[in-house]
Formats: C-alpha cells, structure tokens, sequence
C-alpha cells in the first residue's frame, strides 16, 4: 500500500482513482520525481496530470508525456513490463534516483511546450528548409527532444549541481545514435552543456534551456 506521505503529491499532481493501487515501482519514481512534479504543479502551474497505464505495451517506455483535451499526460507504464528499468542498468543504485528525477524534468519540458503552444515550432527568424513529410516529423520530434533534454540538465543544475557531470555523461551514453533511438538523438544539444557553467545563471529553468536550445537549431538544419 502507498505511503501516507506520498497522498499530498499524489493529490497534488494526480487523477488516480485510487493511489493506494499504485505499486512499488511507481511509488520509487514518483518519489524520484516528487520535486520536479510539485515545482510543475505549484509554481508553474501545469494543467499536469499522471496516468497509470494498467498493462504496458511491449514498445511502451516507462515514462511518457502526452496532452489531450488542455492537459498534460504522465504516462507511466510499468506494469507488465520487465524491462521498464532498464535504462537504468549502467546507474549505480545511489545514482538512479538522480536519474529518474531528470527523466522527470524531461517529461516537464515537452508538458510546458504544449502549454506554451509551442510544439513543434521554432522561434522567429529561423529559416525551415524544406523536406519531406517523414523527415520533416522526425526532425520536430528530435528537436523537443533536445529541449527537452536541456530542460532536464538546467533543472539538475539549479537542484544538484553536483551531480551535473553523472547526469550529463549517462544521457549522453542514453542518446547515442542507434537504431532504437531513432529520431531521440539528441547529441546536438547535449554537447552544447558538457558543463553546468554552459547555463545562464539567474535565468528561469525553461528560458536557460531554450538559449542553449536555439544554438543547437543552427546545427540541425
């Protein structure tokens, strides 16, 4: 049964039906992300709400954002699922906390895109080249996830500074071009922040993110 004293985030952040339900697993990574959700919810003010998802899918990745109807989705899909963890194979067990925590950050990103309308879209004066429909798609989509990505290390940056270099060098290893991960290579972006000194102090999390961002889109055309 869930712990007491996860109902208040669970309240917080949820449309559960019921967060007793929730199993071990689910409770570690909302415990993980907990911060991240609670600065989403309280101070952003996301429309952000996280669904269990009752039996994942072979494809399914433990941990996903959509948005329907004005609202944020937190996909979790974990049940059913033996490999839901295994992303985090290489992380030491005191480490893969941290490393939920940013993959939570991540999540965050694509949610403020959407509620900034602006998914998928570029800033003024960026000139799009043409191309076809299927590479034009995989182009968008590795773009917020570039942003995405930089949200997650701005957001370690300001919480964890210390742990920049772990985190940064495992999404590294994460995003290496492959087969599997398709269109979410999102090297372009990450080797603009080897460092924590790569953002702007004193800036808010997502315009310290977009900076970097937007200097990765001059590479990516």
């Amino acid at each position: 049964m869930i712990k007491r004293a996860f109902l208040p985030l669970l309240l917080l952040t949820s449309s559960l039906a019921s967060a007793a339900d929730l199993t071990e697993m689910e409770i570690r990574w909302l415990k993980a992300g907990s911060a991240v959700l609670a600065y989403a919810k309280q101070e952003l003010k996301l429309p952000l709400d996280i669904t269990v998802q009752p039996q994942a899918r072979p494809t399914d990745v433990p941990l996903a954002l959509g948005y329907d109807n004005g609202r944020c989705k937190l996909v979790l899909s974990m049940r059913g699922n033996p490999n839901a963890e295994d992303i985090l194979d290489t992380v030491p067990p005191a480490q893969r906390a941290l490393m939920i925590e940013a993959m939570v950050a991540h999540e965050i990103g694509h949610c403020w895109r959407y509620a900034q309308g602006n998914w998928h879209a570029v800033p003024a004066g960026f000139e799009e080249q043409p191309s076809q429909a299927a590479r034009h798609a995989l182009r968008d989509t590795r773009r917020e996830e570039g942003y995405a990505d930089l949200v997650a290390l701005a957001w370690i940056q300001q919480r964890h500074p210390e742990q920049y270099a772990a985190v940064a060098s495992w999404m590294r290893q994460v995003r290496q071009p492959s087969p599997a991960s398709g269109s979410h290579s999102t090297l372009t972006w990450l080797q603009l922040a080897p460092t924590g000194a790569a953002f702007a102090p004193g800036l808010p999390l997502f315009e310290q993110a977009d900076r970097l961002w937007q200097k990765g889109l001059l590479q990516d055309q």
